[in-house]
């Protein structure tokens, strides 16, 4: 079990939050249910309940995108929740909210915005990808959203919930979007808004957003990145392959950017972040309220989000964590992301290289970012599928917990035409997310424990 430092690190940090109000007069708590024991029996029994869950902080779990909140983020949440801000009006989060906008700041200064933009928080990275496409609304109405086939399931329900058609556009077998299929949307002349996904859910794609750019160009039309998952890896543009890298070394000409810090930015769920180049889209976002922002001339974050009441906690959560570990190329946290990178090309290449052939990684090359996927090989997909479902449980005996994802059948066969999308026949398949910089370390037992299970499996 991992050591945790959290009681140690929240006393005196707890003791220093209390002195800060040492000028107010002493209370009694009215609270009911304050006796001590009793919360004590609670939280007893609570421990327990939790216990019926998947290790996600542990590197045997490498399945869905679930990434332990750093020690600090945990300890500055708890910290914050002894106060209990509301970053929508200063006098709800006055602290919280100046510690949101250096958050923000930092992260628009990662994608190349060190100057004039315009971002805030959310509660998730749906709120941010809504908000995003709000925009886009607003700004082209009556205009379409498109984006790939294999891009979040959010952007199309959120595109139904703004009253936004939304056009799904076929992908290639490395679930990027076709850029040929794009344009032939493009050449309607009704598109207003394109999403582009750095880092697709399903397999850690990268759409080729530098060509995407170029076809703005003659076009005219807004790009929006939803890079929730991938978004952090414009740190260690030296670790992707190329098409990757130019992707991400455009970000900067986006209209709209979505990032999950609660992914690989180290955060407690939910914490999400919308930026936009142009800051006077601001317009689109005020309004008025009789009793919220008359207490600070200062920018009121509410005043630049759909949310109203928003956890305060979340930003001191991010705050306190890029201080500890600055969003820079070579620094700690850059040097996290490139092992998890690193332990995702050492499974690949295992499993490219394992004896027998009886797996068959995705056949047009080696992943992108953290996610690896590949399947059983077996007579047709179906006992493919079965077999990678009975592969997941006798992991999972093991304490070794993948995940499973669905894709076309023709990713996987090396004699198929790119661009068949998803309407191919598709497949179960397993999945690893080795997003955990203890992933590399771990690769070796992961491996041992994948292929012993493996081999229960298939009777070898």
């Amino acid at each position: 079990m991992l050591r945790d430092p959290l009681p140690g690190l929240l006393g005196p940090a707890s003791e220093r939050l209390r002195a800060e109000f040492d000028s107010l007069p002493p209370f009694e708590s009215a609270q009911p249910g304050a006796d001590t024991d009793e919360m004590a029996r609670v939280l007893e029994a609570t421990a327990h309940r939790l216990g019926d869950n998947y290790p996600y902080f542990h590197p045997l779990y490498a399945g869905q995108m679930l990434k332990p909140p750093h020690p600090v983020a945990r300890a500055a949440y708890a910290l914050a929740m002894t106060i209990n801000p509301n970053n929508h009006a200063r006098d709800g989060g006055r602290a919280s909210s100046e510690m949101e906008i250096e958050a923000v700041r930092a992260i628009a200064a990662m994608f190349g915005w060190p100057d004039s933009y315009l971002g805030h928080l959310t509660s998730s990275g749906t709120l941010a990808n809504l908000e995003a496409l709000w925009i886009a609304g607003q700004v082209a109405p009556g205009r379409r959203i498109v984006g790939s086939e294999q891009a979040h399931y959010t952007h199309n329900r959120v595109s139904s919930v703004l009253k936004l058609e939304y056009t799904g556009i076929p992908v290639d077998r490395r679930g990027r979007m076709s850029l040929d299929a794009l344009e032939t949307e493009l050449r309607k002349g009704d598109v207003g808004t394109v999403v582009v996904t750095l880092g697709t859910t399903a397999i850690g794609a990268v759409d080729p957003l530098d060509q995407v750019l170029a076809l703005r160009e003659r076009y005219g039309f807004r790009v929006h990145i939803d890079a929730a998952y991938g978004g952090y890896f414009r740190l260690i543009p030296e670790a992707l392959d190329e098409p990757a890298r130019r992707a991400y070394a455009a970000m900067d000409q986006a209209d709209s950017i979505v990032v999950d810090p609660h992914k690989h930015g180290l955060q407690p769920y939910g914490c999400g972040c919308v930026l936009f180049r142009d800051p006077s889209v601001g317009r689109f976002y005020k309004h008025d309220s009789p009793y919220t922002y008359f207490t600070s001339k200062e920018l009121h974050l509410g005043e630049i989000s759909l949310e109203c009441s928003r956890a305060g906690a979340a930003a001191v959560a991010l705050w306190a964590t890029q201080q500890l570990l600055p969003l820079t190329p070579g620094g700690d946290f850059a040097r996290g992301l490139a092992s998890g990178r690193a332990a995702a090309l050492d499974l690949d290449r295992r499993l490219r290289n394992a004896a027998g052939g009886r797996v068959q990684p995705l056949a047009a090359g080696a992943p992108e970012l953290d996610i690896v996927v590949w399947k059983p090989i077996a007579e047709d997909a179906a006992k493919a599928s079965d077999l990678a479902q009975r592969i997941f449980v006798a992991c999972s005996t093991r304490n070794l917990h993948l995940a499973l994802v669905q894709l076309p059948q023709s990713w996987f066969e090396p004699e198929a035409e790119a661009g068949t999308g998803v309407e191919a026949g598709l497949v179960t398949c397993l999945r690893s997310v080795l997003m955990k910089p203890e992933h590399e370390i771990w690769l070796a037992r992961i491996w041992q424990e994948y292929t012993a299970a493996s081999a229960e499996v298939m009777g070898e």
